[in-house]
């Protein structure tokens, strides 16, 4: 039996299910591209954490949300640029703006920091969005579940940095999974191929560990080097 709704049925149960305020308030706090665990969502709803539960999970199964897996912890991001371009049209509508999402991950982590052996922090997630929109990254084919893989361009690229991608390549390990940034709430580089930019990065004296900890600092040398060979970046 077909139980395809019609698309007018269908465009009224999406929007009934935005309509909810509590889920509304959870949807456009994820507009700004943080993903968020449903405890903080519940706090933006303004419902209990097993309220929450059952919101997100109507919005999952709607398809406007979709939860990303990291260690032991579950963060929600919408489903796709289509949920948030609608979001921001009804947004429009509303004459309504949003709060700029601000990390409470203290300072001294955020700008840059080790996520077991690769590169994480601000600088990860900078570094991540310029590889792509430079080219020399292409996306996972699944969501989420896929490595990145590196283009004719990037091997090239890569390459003159001085990363021997046959020796990355070779290791028993994921290559380049996305993985969801603990401050930003966006996606680093991690498995064989973070690991590697981040030995690069300290080879190079992008970047120095801070004693006892897991910061790293960005040098001036990093600062200049990296703008000099990826173009204007929003280094902190």
């Amino acid at each position: 039996m077909d139980v395809t709704l019609h698309p007018d049925d269908a465009a009224s149960a999406i929007a009934a299910t935005i309509g909810e305020p509590a889920r509304a308030r959870m949807l456009y706090s994820l507009m700004d591209g943080h993903a968020r665990t449903s405890t903080e969502l519940a706090v933006v709803g303004g419902v209990s954490p097993s309220t929450a539960s059952v919101h997100l999970q109507r919005l999952k199964s709607a398809n406007l949300v979709r939860v990303i897996g990291q260690g032991k912890h579950r963060f929600y991001s919408l489903e796709s640029p289509q949920v948030a371009r609608t979001l921001e049209g009804l947004s429009i509508l509303a004459g309504t703006s949003r709060k700029k999402f601000v990390p409470n991950t203290p300072s001294e982590l955020r700008t840059a920091r080790t996520c077991y052996d690769h590169l994480a922090g601000t600088i990860a997630v900078v570094l991540h969005d310029r590889f792509h929109a430079l080219g020399w990254l292409s996306r996972p084919v699944i969501r989420g579940d896929k490595s990145y893989s590196v283009t004719a361009q990037g091997e090239k690229a890569f390459a003159s940095l001085g990363l021997d991608l046959a020796a990355v390549r070779s290791l028993r390990r994921r290559f380049a999974p996305p993985c969801l940034d603990w401050s930003e709430r966006r996606p680093h580089i991690g498995g064989a191929l973070g690991a590697a930019l981040l030995n690069l990065a300290l080879r190079r004296k992008w970047v120095v560990q801070q004693l006892d900890s897991r910061a790293l600092h960005i040098t001036r040398q990093g600062h200049r080097e990296m703008q000099a060979r990826l173009g204007p970046l929003p280094l902190p």
